[in-house]
C-alpha cells in the first residue's frame, strides 16, 4: 500500500507541477454542451455532422489540435499488448513471479510508453489526459471497494433456487448504484453463506455473469468502461435510457437458466447435510458505511464539464475534475478508519484486490495511448471507416472485452467509431454530441459498444476487474473454481454466448 501511495503522489505531482499548460480555475473556458436540436444535418459529401463550436474533421483529415508532434509508431503498442497478455497468463502459468512482480511490470511498461511520448514525440497531451483519467478511475473504484468492505450482510434463510435468483437480481440492480466492484464485494460472501455447504462453482459463475458484469449496465457507476465513457463526455443518464431493455432481456434469460440449473443441481449432496433450523432473519452490520457510499455516488455528479461552478484543472482547453476525486479518496480513508471492525473481520477485508487493480490500471492507462491513437488514425482512413458498423462494433468490442479488458477495449472502439466520422475521443463536447446522435447513427453505435463491453466482460476471468476478485474470494472459501479455459468451455460458451447472440439478434442484427 505504501508503494501505491508513493506512486500516486508522484503522478499527482507530475500532473500539477510538470505541465505548464495546466491551471486551477473556476471560470468556464470550455464550450457549452451542444443541444441535440442545434446539431445540423451533414452537408452533401461530408461524413460527419456540423457541430457548433467544434472542429469538424473529415475521415481524411488528421487530428492534431494539441500541438504538432509525430504519430506514435506501431511498435509502441507492444507494451500494451504485452501487459494484457501477462494479465491473462500470469495468474495461471507463472503465478509466483506475477504475484510478486506485477507492480513493477505494469509501472515499467507504462514508463516506457510515457517516456517515449514525452521525450521522443514531445507529446504531453496524451500522458496528461491518461493520468487525469486514471486518477478519476481509481478514485471511484477504491472508494466503492473500501466503503462496501465495511458492510457485513448475514442472511439466515434456506437456500432455494428462487431465493438465489432474487439475491442475484437484487445484486444486479445494486451494481448500478455502487458499481459491479462494490456490489460484488458486498454480496459475494452473503451469497456463499446463504448456500452453505451446498455452494458449487456454477453459483459463483452466475454471480459473475449477473452481478459482476451484466448487472452494471445502466449507469456510469455500474461498470468501469461506462465510467470511462462518462469521463470522456457521455451524459450520465445516457446508459439508463439506451441499455435498459437489453439489460432486462439478458438478466431475464440468465435468471431462468440459473433457476433450472440450481433446481436440478442445487440439491446435490443436500442429503449429507445435517438438518438446520432457519430463522429467516436478515442482519446488517456496518450500515453507517452506506452513508459513505451515498457520498461517493453524489460526488460523481460534481463534474466541472456539466456544472460550471465546480472548480477544475484547466488544460489544453478542457476541464478535469479534482474536487470529486478528493472527496472519493477521503471517503476511502474515513470509511475504513471508522468502519465496524466486526464487519471488516466478517468480510475478511484486505487491500490486496484494489492494490492489484490500482497497479494493473497504471499500466493499462499508461500503455494504451498508442493503441488509441493508431485505432483512431486507421478509422479515419476510407478503409477503416468502411469497416465500422454497429454489428462490427458489437462483436469487435465484445470479443476483445472478453479476452483482454473491457475498459480499454471500450475506449479503443469508441475512438474508432468517432474517428470514422471525423470525431475525436479526446474532445468532451464531441463525445457528448456522438452520444446524443450528433453524427450518423452514432447513438446506436455507442449502444452497441456499451452493451458489448459490459456483457462480454463476463466471458473470462480477465474480462472485468471484479471477476478475479470474486474468484479469489470463492477459492478462499474452499470452492474449487474452474480453470481459465474451464470457465470458458464449461460456462461461457454454452450459457453466456447464446445470451450474447440473442441480444445481438434482437437489438442489432437486423437494424
Amino acid at each position: 500500500m505504501k508503494n501505491f501511495i508513493l506512486l500516486f503522489a508522484l503522478f499527482t505531482g507530475v500532473l500539477f507541477f510538470s505541465v505548464p499548460e495546466i491551471s486551477l480555475a473556476q471560470e468556464n473556458t470550455s464550450e457549452l454542451p451542444v443541444a441535440p436540436d442545434t446539431i445540423a444535418e451533414p452537408s452533401e459529401g461530408s461524413s460527419g455532422y456540423n457541430l457548433p463550436g467544434l472542429h469538424n474533421l473529415s475521415p481524411e483529415e488528421g487530428h492534431d489540435s494539441h500541438g504538432d508532434h509525430p504519430p506514435a509508431p506501431v511498435w509502441l503498442v507492444i507494451p500494451f499488448v504485452a501487459l494484457l497478455l501477462m494479465i491473462a497468463t500470469g495468474p495461471l502459468f507463472y503465478e509466483h513471479f506475477w504475484h510478486h512482480n506485477y507492480p513493477k511490470v505494469a509501472v515499467g511498461l507504462a514508463t516506457v510508453v510515457i517516456v517515449y511520448y514525452l521525450f521522443v514525440l514531445h507529446n504531453t497531451h496524451g500522458p496528461v489526459h491518461a493520468l487525469a483519467e486514471y486518477v478519476q478511475f481509481i478514485a471511484l473504484l477504491a472508494s466503492l471497494y473500501i466503503a462496501s468492505g465495511g458492510i457485513l450482510i448475514e442472511i439466515d434463510k434456506k437456500a432455494t433456487p428462487a431465493a438465489n435468483v432474487i439475491l442475484l437480481v437484487i445484486g444486479a440492480i445494486i451494481s448500478n448504484l455502487i458499481g459491479t466492484t462494490g456490489a460484488s464485494m458486498l454480496l459475494i460472501r452473503p451469497f456463499i453463506r446463504l448456500n452453505g455447504g451446498n455452494i458449487q462453482p456454477y453459483h459463483i459463475i452466475f454471480f459473475i455473469f449477473m452481478v459482476s458484469n451484466v448487472g452494471g449496465s445502466l449507469t456510469p457507476i455500474g461498470d468501469p468502461p461506462l465510467f470511462l465513457g462518462f469521463l470522456k463526455g457521455v451524459p450520465f443518464f445516457w446508459t439508463l435510457e439506451h441499455n435498459i431493455i437489453p439489460w432486462v432481456l439478458a438478466l431475464a434469460i440468465l435468471s431462468v437458466i440459473f433457476y433450472f440449473v440450481d433446481k436440478k443441481f442445487g440439491k446435490a449432496g443436500e442429503e449429507d447435510l445435517e438438518p438446520v433450523t432457519y430463522t429467516n432473519k436478515f442482519a446488517l452490520i456496518g450500515s453507517k458505511n452506506f452513508l459513505w457510499l451515498l457520498i461517493v455516488i453524489l460526488s460523481v455528479f460534481l463534474d466541472p464539464n456539466v456544472l460550471d461552478w465546480v472548480p477544475a484543472i484547466h488544460y489544453d482547453g478542457q476541464k478535469f475534475s479534482f474536487i470529486r476525486e478528493i472527496i472519493m479518496l477521503s471517503v476511502a480513508y474515513l470509511s475504513y478508519k471508522f468502519a465496524d471492525q466486526k464487519a471488516i473481520k466478517g468480510n475478511e477485508f484486505n487491500f490486496e484486490p484494489i492494490r492489484e487493480v490500482a497497479f494493473i490500471f497504471v499500466g493499462i492507462f499508461g500503455t494504451m495511448m498508442p493503441a488509441l491513437e493508431l485505432v483512431g488514425n486507421f478509422a479515419k482512413s476510407p478503409e477503416g471507416a468502411a469497416l465500422i458498423t454497429h454489428n462490427t462494433l458489437y462483436w469487435g468490442t465484445g470479443i476483445l472485452s472478453g479476452f483482454l479488458d473491457n475498459a480499454p477495449t471500450y475506449l479503443n472502439f469508441l475512438a474508432a467509431a468517432m474517428a470514422s466520422q471525423g470525431g475525436d475521443i479526446s474532445n468532451i463536447e464531441q463525445v457528448r454530441a456522438f452520444a446524443m446522435d450528433g453524427y450518423e447513427d452514432s447513438a446506436f453505435e455507442l449502444m452497441a459498444i456499451s452493451i458489448a463491453a459490459v456483457f462480454f466482460g463476463a466471458m473470462t476471468y480477465i474480462g472485468n476487474g471484479p471477476n478475479f476478485m470474486v474468484k479469489s474470494i470463492a477459492e478462499q472459501s474452499g470452492i474449487k473454481m474452474p480453470s481459465f479455459f474451464g470457465y470458458i468451455i464449461r460456462f461461457s460458451i454454452p450459457i453466456l454466448l447464446p445470451v450474447l447472440i440473442i441480444t445481438w439478434l434482437v437489438f442489432f442484427a437486423f437494424v
